[in-house]
């Protein structure tokens, strides 16, 4: 599970003027939770040639193509164009705590039923010949399984922990929730009346779409019109939140563990 780290490393001083307290935490995610942290040691930011400077030098590491996008954004300001830069990773790492959390309660739900279902923890690597459940991810499974035993630490919880997001969602599709026995959506017991397996798989692939989003660097902090907007960041903030709510979960008061995004939500929206 990731908890976000505080990155409240910027301080401003005046309207011409912030400081970075010792240095900007640029978040590079890679795929599936792993994180590296490449750190930028920077003093000061300022609306001289500093600035021009200090920007520059963030081009040379991230490339402009990176960084145009926030430079157009700020209409050419170099200053405003670091400051953008540094809220869309602020909410990106805030947000990346959260999809972690929904990521493994899914995941646990989903193999607590399954368990039950066909009284097996070890349904998964058990699911994978032809016409089961599985079969499509049978070599995959297979040298996961024998990985963990050749290490001497193989078991159920090891083999749910392996698979990505994408393996849980793709058990919500129509051929698999068939073969399932259409009965995943039990997982969901406070869902709303009516809810469907076609509208829980397209909710899952839209939360799963800004994980990917984060994991591959992308600003998510404005539109495609290059327009400052939170509002695909709440939309599916708020969508992961009524699943934790489906799921059973309060998910304000289970969301204190980690760093919620609101306030930078708050922040950006005041930009």
């Amino acid at each position: 599970m990731l908890f976000s780290r505080d990155s409240r490393v910027l301080r401003y001083k005046d309207k011409n003027k912030f400081e970075i307290n010792k240095e900007i935490l640029l978040l590079l995610f890679i795929p599936y939770s792993k994180l590296t942290f490449l750190a930028l040691s920077l003093s000061s930011l300022r609306t001289s040639g500093t600035a021009i400077m200090k920007y520059e030098e963030l081009v040379s590491i991230l490339s402009q193509a990176r960084i145009g996008k926030y430079f157009c954004v700020a209409k050419g300001n170099k200053q405003r164009t670091l400051q953008l830069y540094h809220h869309n990773l602020k909410l990106s790492q805030r947000l990346f705590g959260v999809i972690g959390m929904f990521e493994i309660a899914l995941r646990n739900a989903i193999h607590n039923h399954y368990s039950q279902q066909f009284n097996d923890k070890d349904w998964i690597v058990n699911s994978t010949a032809p016409g089961k459940l599985l079969a499509y991810d049978a070599k995959e499974i297979a040298e996961a399984q024998n990985e963990y035993i050749k290490k001497g630490i193989y078991s159920a919880d090891k083999m749910v922990a392996t698979f990505n997001f994408g393996f849980w969602t793709y058990l919500f599709t129509k051929n698999n929730y068939r073969i399932g026995g259409k009965t995943l959506l039990q997982i969901f017991p406070n869902k709303k009346k009516g809810l469907t397996q076609k509208e829980v798989y397209n909710d899952l692939c839209a939360i799963r779409e800004l994980r990917n989003r984060i994991a591959h660097h992308e600003p998510i902090c404005f539109d495609k019109s290059k327009n400052l907007s939170t509002q695909y960041v709440v939309k599916h903030y708020d969508l992961i939140k009524t699943y934790f709510n489906y799921m059973g979960y309060d998910a304000d008061k289970l969301l204190k563990i980690v760093e919620k995004p609101d306030s930078v939500i708050k922040e950006i929206n005041k930009l």
